[in-house]
């Protein structure tokens, strides 16, 4: 049995990791938008949960989710590239939807790039159902595959 390590809140000082691991495994070929100050914004707002997988203090992975009124937003996802398919990008979306449950979600919603069908097949073994296509999502050049999981409670 493999052990999963902790799933945490992030603290100020893993935002620039945090960023880094975003520019380099989810905005490849794009402009670096989730910068530190971007993540730092999120980890201030209190309706955003920005989480990581710590061990021994490395950042392995990371999500990051919003929260309104009855629904969720993971707007982002990402594990260590060495590290994937051993359960931590399952862990680290499983620790957000709890965390939506207890908020009063009953859905969450997301995107992916439509060009990734690794991050697709995983959404997909997760329970997560594609609603729309959407092109030109990410600068005007890349689709993206709007995706959406019903909670239950």
């Amino acid at each position: 049995m493999q052990v999963l390590p902790c799933i945490r809140l992030a603290r100020p000082t893993e935002a620039g990791a945090i960023a880094a691991l975003s520019r380099d495994c989810i905005e490849t070929g794009l402009a670096w938008r989730w910068t530190p100050a971007r993540v730092m914004r999120s980890m201030r707002d209190p309706a955003t949960n920005v989480a990581v997988a710590n061990e021994f203090g490395a950042v392995l992975g990371f999500s990051i989710m919003h929260f309104d009124d009855a629904s969720a937003h993971l707007l982002l996802l990402a594990v260590m590239p060495h590290l994937r398919e051993r359960g931590l990008g399952r862990h680290l979306v499983e620790w957000q939807e709890d965390c939506a449950r207890i908020a009063g979600s009953e859905l969450i919603r997301a995107e992916a790039r439509a060009d990734n069908a690794v991050a697709l097949a995983f959404y997909a073994e997760l329970g997560w159902q594609v609603t729309a296509r959407v092109s030109g999502y990410y600068e005007g050049r890349i689709d993206a595959l709007r995706m959406e999981k019903r909670l239950s409670a």
